[in-house]
């Protein structure tokens, strides 16, 4: 019997133990005392009821069971309407007036205040958001109710919230000169990150606009599907246009175009279409899923915004999927893209464990998505940094090519080849030539004795300083070409074969008079000789003008060398 009593004492024991702290837990929230040196509220306890009729009247609260919580909540998608109890004590000797803001009114679809004392509701006051005549209560986002408290008066405020989707909601208390600075102020946050992403969105049309290259176009959108879910979101939208309720749920259909630009710039640079089948099928799978839910949202938003949280877990495992099988495969651009995208699955999980009221309310929990879309857009930036910078380098190795190509190696003067290309283009600019167009052939004498004598390396030498000097000696519109081992030629436009041959004259002297050195005791001096001919004006036949050139320098040649002369019809 003993034992038996014993063990029925322990029990009733335990039984209240376990009601005592199930009271200390589920207690009503403490009075918040106030006086006329009160400033701000903004960390205090609560309390909080869901209805789940959505329509139990205010004698009805007043009696139900309030949870314990602190003053910003976030409850998921089945608290759609809840009610937060704040009791409120003026212990001073004279009348206050404060002000309860709530930063996420923007975000609800009704919120409605009672003020009750001693039971009774002394004043109610409903903001519709969908109804401008209760606006009156609504400041840039945020809702804000005065609340006046008699000296030594406890007052208790029930506030009920009516979400469209996610119970997401923060009370706050301030004075009237703190709430003015707090209303000011509450969104320097967003307009600073939605104007660096504004940055991002206008450099990159600029690029696209400049380079036609679509990855900065896929970019540019998804920054702006980005951007515009941001400033929506986070009442940036509500702050500057007043707009609020059922208008700026349906832009919420923004949230969608988000993932896939996202998706098509991932396409794009990995280039999945022709390189990786298995890749490029999961994400045009995931597009289809995205758009599918996007039209549906068009005919029922809260669904399709129900829906969206689960796809997007969905689309951030395929999309990081992805990316790794990218980052294994060594494409060169996997890497940043995971950092950066690893960033915004990171914080968008935070951001929809939040919506959905599994984790706390804190900046980063509240604030996920856009803190993801930032920091990806900064890393993703990166990436078009780095593909600006590849293909810079694509572009100058191949106009190296192409220099190369139509250069000659020695003397850098043009080759044969892009001598003939730029003539014809010269020539066929007018089926006939409206001006004097003359040509020189010009040829080092005794150039294989020179070879022969000195070496090769000294004949190389004597080609680039009759080089040196054509460049030195002709005009800019002039085309000079090396045309074969040590043999030049001048095609030059307006001039006549007079004026050809006394640019001939002045080359061939100035050569006449330069030497190469072979040695510190020995210098070797060399000659041109020359032969000149006019293109006809009526045939503008290239070939034709450089047989005659090169018949006038045979004439040269058997007429001593050192010397220029004119073909004569």
């Amino acid at each position: 019997m003993t034992g038996t009593g014993s063990r029925s004492s322990i029990v009733v024991l335990i039984m209240l133990l376990c009601g005592l702290l199930s009271s200390i837990v589920n207690a009503a929230p403490p009075t918040l005392q106030v006086n006329h040196d009160f400033k701000k509220l903004e960390q205090f306890q609560m309390g909080y009821f869901v209805d789940p009729s959505g329509n139990m009247p205010i004698s009805q609260v007043q009696n139900q069971h309030f949870e314990a919580s602190s003053n910003s909540i976030t409850l998921g998608s089945n608290a759609k309407t809840t009610w937060a109890k704040i009791v409120l004590q003026n212990t001073g000797d004279s009348p206050i007036t404060l002000y309860l803001h709530n930063p996420y009114a923007y975000y609800n679809h009704a919120i409605e205040l009672n003020e009750v004392v001693n039971g009774q509701v002394t004043r109610k006051r409903l903001l519709d958001m969908d109804n401008k005549d209760t606006y009156k209560w609504m400041y840039q986002g945020t809702a804000v109710f005065d609340i006046t408290l008699p000296r030594q008066q406890v007052k208790t405020l029930y506030l009920k919230n009516v979400s469209y989707i996610y119970q997401v909601f923060s009370v706050e208390l301030y004075s009237q000169d703190l709430s003015k600075r707090v209303l000011i102020n509450q969104y320097n946050d967003i307009t600073l990150i939605v104007g660096m992403v504004l940055a991002l969105i206008i450099y990159n049309f600029f690029l696209f606009l400049s380079s036609r290259l679509k990855e900065h176009l896929f970019y540019a959108c998804y920054l702006v599907s980005g951007g515009f879910w941001i400033a929506l979101s986070y009442g940036l939208f509500a702050s500057f246009f007043d707009v609020f309720g059922s208008i700026t749920l349906k832009w919420n259909i923004a949230l969608g175009t988000m993932p896939i630009c996202l998706l098509i710039f991932m396409i794009n640079i990995f280039e999945t279409r022709t390189k990786y089948p298995t890749e490029h099928k999961a994400l045009l799978t995931t597009i289809a899923i995205l758009a599918t839910n996007s039209i549906y949202g068009l005919f029922d938003i809260i669904s399709a915004l129900e829906y969206a949280s689960s796809l997007a877990f969905i689309v951030m495992s395929i999309s990081l999927c992805v990316t790794i099988s990218m980052f294994l495969r060594r494409h060169p651009l996997a890497l940043l893209f995971l950092i950066g995208h690893g960033f915004f699955v990171t914080f968008s999980v935070l951001a929809v464990l939040f919506y959905q009221g599994r984790i706390g309310f804190n900046y980063i929990n509240s604030h996920g998505v856009g803190i993801g879309i930032l920091l990806e857009s900064l890393v993703l930036s990166l990436i078009i940094a780095n593909r600006i910078r590849t293909l810079e380098k694509l572009e100058a190795t191949q106009a190296e090519l192409q220099l190369l190509a139509s250069t000659d190696p020695l003397t850098q003067l043009l080759n044969r080849r892009s001598f003939d290309l730029e003539a014809s283009a010269l020539l066929n600019q007018d089926k006939q030539i409206r001006f004097p167009l003359s040509l020189a052939i010009l040829d080092i004498d005794f150039f294989k004795n020179i070879n022969d004598t000195y070496g090769h390396s000294l004949g190389d030498q004597v080609i680039v300083r009759v080089a040196d000097v054509l460049r030195a000696q002709c005009r800019l519109q002039d085309i000079v070409a090396r045309y074969g081992g040590e043999e030049f030629v001048i095609l030059m436009p307006n001039t006549t074969r007079e004026k050809a041959h006394v640019l001939a004259e002045r080359i061939r002297t100035t050569l006449a008079h330069t030497s190469v050195q072979v040695d510190q005791n020995q210098l070797v001096n060399f000659t041109l000789s020359v032969g000149i001919s006019e293109v006809d004006a009526k045939t503008a036949d290239l070939q034709a003008a450089i047989n005659q050139a090169d018949k006038a320098l045979y004439k040269a040649k058997n007429s001593g060398r050192n010397q220029s002369q004119l073909h004569i019809s």
